[in-house]
């Protein structure tokens, strides 16, 4: 049996929002008051599955440098 949990799910919609906004992964790194890397904020990008608690910290990034208030569902879809 193959019990692999699929790791690459596509462009999230995070991607999409941050074109809409004209922002960079750097925005979100230097937004952030958590510690999150370029690495972390294009895997995000990229569809990489990411466990819940870097989820939220990019979330945090993205609602500081957009002033706005996403929620997950809105970043990523699995």
């Amino acid at each position: 049996m193959d019990s692999k949990v699929e790791r690459d799910l596509g462009e999230q919609p995070i991607a999409g929002l941050m074109r809409e906004l004209g922002l960079k992964p750097n925005d979100l790194v230097s937004n952030s008051t958590e510690q999150i890397t370029h690495k972390m904020v294009g895997r995000a990008i990229k569809g990489r599955r990411l466990n819940p608690h870097v989820q939220r910290k990019i979330l945090n990034a993205l609602n500081k440098a957009a002033g706005k208030n996403y929620a997950p569902e809105d970043l990523f879809n699995y």
